[in-house]
């Protein structure tokens, strides 16, 4: 009975998520693009591991995988806030 009580007052102030489209992917995208950004300057040992397998331009010279995931993960971080913030904002 206490466990069932709980459920449903909790399920009362559990957010609803937005729903996936292509607002969501747009935002996600620049959230990444924007990490990437900052993690390229932002870096102090940039090209310690693995490169990347495509060419690059010279400005990307010391650019490598393990940079690639570190930005892109930090990207999904902002992003996730950004979409959810905003979905909470009524703006999504």
């Amino acid at each position: 009975m206490i466990n069932s009580t709980l459920l449903l007052a909790a399920q009362t102030t559990i957010p609803q998520t937005i729903e996936w489209n292509p607002s969501v992917a747009i935002i996600m995208i620049a959230c990444n693009l924007v990490a990437i950004g900052i993690g390229r300057f932002a870096i102090k040992n940039a090209g310690v591991g693995p490169d990347l397998p495509v060419g690059k331009p010279a400005l990307w010279k010391n650019f490598g995988i393990p940079e690639l995931l570190a930005t892109t993960s930090f990207g999904h971080i902002l992003g996730a806030g950004f979409i959810l913030g905003l979905a909470n904002a009524g703006i999504l």
